[in-house]
């Protein structure tokens, strides 16, 4: 009975000393984020408050455990067992709080650089590059705190050891973090650090136009313009060409084509198009053009050219120039539409040709008479 109390004691005043060291530090935090609005750093530590209280639990547990069962008994008897258990724990928790405070770190790091950058472009790829950084990070984390437990255990010893060393720690770090090839590896390095791709580019891979969406070490999301997401591996970014469309600047020229009649007044389509483009908001004002750019027997192509800001912008602009040339053409000029010409078949005598090849028919011969002279009387 009284190793039972002592247990409880222990096991509650530890909950009760890190629950108030997990308070003062959030408190700390708060007063510091308070004093300190420009930085979210304090902010973002206050999400580490659950792994703190974990390692502080369980390191408490740790020292008062032995405590509790100061002679034999059933407490004693489990000893070794409970204190790898809390041993195990507090190698878990202080991972766990090691990545949240990295994390913190590196994101108010970089909410910081964007509040000061204006460039869209640089601040896309530094997203990027601290991402997956951070996936590397969490993985090296991870490796190192797996380690760390096996060393705990005598009959994986050797294999924890080996795995704290050097060349094996950078061989574990890169297979999990790629978790198929060292090629995925490489690739997702690559595309972060050479520019390629970054998180918010407009992208068309495999005929999908979308924005890219995550970046990882192993594959990459695209959100499609119809809210689908398709997820590509790295790989394919450095082995196959893709469109990356803001890539040196997100502004952008689309074209629309218009069929037509030949008798279209193309200059007064021209004049319209332009008097149309001053008063369309998503057209940023660098260029448009309209030619004739093909005929045919049949009728004439028009295209027109407009550019936008990027390409949400491009394709508003698209759609609007042509649905109003289409619908200026019917009110004002309905002879410029194209036309299809139908006529119905002809009959087989207005047709002289199929007459002529026709075989020609022979009229019957007339009986044949007896010529009689001027003078001759008729037989009898």
């Amino acid at each position: 009975m009284e190793s039972v109390i002592r247990l409880a004691i222990s096991v509650g005043g530890s909950a009760l000393a890190a629950l108030a060291v997990c308070r003062a530090a959030d408190l700390l935090a708060r007063f510091a984020d308070a004093r300190h609005p420009e930085t979210p750093l304090w902010g973002l530590l206050r999400r580490c408050r659950t792994p703190l209280y974990v390692v502080v639990l369980a390191a408490l547990l740790r020292w008062t455990y032995p405590m509790a069962s100061p002679g034999r008994g059933p407490l004693e008897e489990h000893a070794g067992a409970v204190s790898r258990v809390l041993l195990l724990c507090l190698i878990g928790g202080g991972a766990w709080l090691a990545v949240r405070t990295v994390a913190a770190v590196v994101e108010s790091s970089y909410a910081r650089y964007a509040g000061r950058s204006r460039d869209a472009a640089r601040l896309r790829r530094v997203r990027t590059q601290v991402t997956l950084i951070m996936r590397v990070v969490s993985v090296a984390v991870g490796v190192l705190a797996a380690a760390a437990a096996l060393v705990t255990f005598p009959s994986f010893r050797t294999l924890g050891t080996s795995l704290l060393a050097s060349a094996g720690i950078i061989g574990i770090v890169a297979g999990v973090a790629a978790q198929s090839t060292l090629s995925n590896l490489f690739a997702g390095f690559q595309i972060a650090f050479g520019d390629m791709v970054r998180i918010g580019d407009t992208v068309v891979v495999d005929g999908e136009w979308g924005v890219v969406e995550e970046v990882t070490l192993t594959f990459l999301t695209v959100r499609t313009w119809d809210e689908r997401r398709v997820t590509l591996p790295v790989s394919y970014f450095t082995s196959r060409p893709f469109e990356n469309w803001s890539r040196g600047g997100a502004e952008m020229t689309g074209s629309v084509f218009v069929h037509c009649d030949h008798s279209t007044p193309v200059a007064l389509v021209r004049a319209h198009l332009r008097e149309f483009l001053t008063t369309c908001d998503t057209w940023d004002g660098r260029g448009w053009d309209l030619a004739v750019t093909d005929t045919s027997p049949t009728g004439i192509t028009m295209r027109a050219i407009v550019t936008a800001k990027d390409a949400d912008d491009l394709w508003t602009t698209r759609c609007a120039v042509r649905e109003e040339l289409v619908g200026w053409l019917v009110r004002e000029h309905p002879g410029a539409l194209p036309k299809v010409v139908t006529a119905p078949a002809a009959d087989a005598f207005d047709r002289p040709w199929e007459n002529a090849r026709a075989p020609r028919q022979r009229r019957p011969r007339q009986p044949a008479r007896n010529p009689t002279r001027p003078g001759d009387a008729p037989s009898d």
